[in-house]
């Protein structure tokens, strides 16, 4: 018997009898919650009227899943959803003999939204804050990116737990006793790297960090520092642990230069990072 490994076996959720409360769900309503908060805390900060905290969460929510999704179908997966364009935009998959939606449609069953990319989300919510900024806030968009890159550090935790709860997003076997057995997976049975949790730990520590810059620190006066300190810090953290993480794309593993596509896409995210915290600002985005 293998003591050094841990053999990790969750059930889906926390069953209602008529619902099901899928653990990544609540991971992602925690976040919000928990960002909600940190937010009011700093818009009271900024003198902000609060009022303005509800269309933030409007335009980051609604961002962030159409981002997600969209990320997803284009960057890892449009070889598939190119012959099931429906899909796309629908929670449901063909399955020949199933039935979804209360008994209409036939030949479908309802899966609910799954395959979901960061870089997505991230590239949308610039987007939405970008005019959230300009419409609601009157003021420059690495004003409210700078604050917002806080709370999104903690949101990225909390969706990483979210995974490893799912046994989602696995690391490749560390070769050794060492490790978790997702049980519950498609994964061989064999020690594998917790990446999932890795990332939760780098995402925290990150949050810790911006959290501190910004009420401990001035910071934040410098326009464009704290966004680019986040887009460093939780990119290069996902360029070094794609390294140790099963390739989520068949034929995507070493893409460009031996890189998957998850690091290519971070590389240019981190390269923005630095250079908002390296330049000197003149003009406000």
């Amino acid at each position: 018997m293998n003591f050094l490994s841990i053999t990790w076996d969750p059930s889906l959720g926390i069953d209602l009898g008529f619902f099901t409360i899928r653990w990544y769900s609540l991971m992602f309503v925690a976040a919000f919650i928990i960002g909600l908060r940190l937010m009011k805390k700093i818009y009271i900060e900024e003198k902000i009227n609060l009022e303005k905290l509800d269309t933030l969460f409007m335009y980051t929510f609604i961002a962030m899943l159409v981002g997600m999704r969209f990320g997803e179908v284009f960057f890892y997966s449009w070889d598939y959803y190119k012959n099931n364009l429906l899909e796309i935009i629908l929670p449901i998959k063909r399955a020949a003999g199933e039935t979804a939606i209360f008994g209409l449609i036939e030949g479908w069953k309802f899966t609910g939204y799954t395959g979901f990319a960061s870089h997505g989300a991230a590239i949308a919510i610039i987007l939405s804050m970008y005019w959230y900024s300009r419409k609601h806030l009157n003021k420059s968009l690495l004003f409210i990116l700078d604050r917002l890159s806080i709370v999104c550090a903690l949101g990225a935790a909390f969706v990483r737990i979210g995974n490893f709860f799912n046994s989602e997003i696995y690391g490749k076997p560390t070769g050794s006793n060492l490790g978790i057995i997702f049980k519950n997976s498609d994964a061989e049975m064999l020690p594998r790297h917790p990446t999932q949790l890795y990332e939760a730990l780098c995402y925290l520590f990150l949050f810790f960090i911006l959290w501190k810059f910004y009420w401990k620190t001035n910071k934040k006066e410098k326009t464009g520092f704290l966004f680019g300190l986040f887009m460093i810090g939780l990119w290069s953290a996902r360029f070094f642990i794609e390294f140790f993480k099963e390739a989520q794309v068949d034929g995507r593993e070493d893409w460009i230069f031996s890189l998957n596509t998850g690091q290519v896409l971070s590389i240019p995210l981190i390269l923005i990072g630095l250079w908002l915290v390296l330049r000197r600002p003149k003009t406000s985005l």
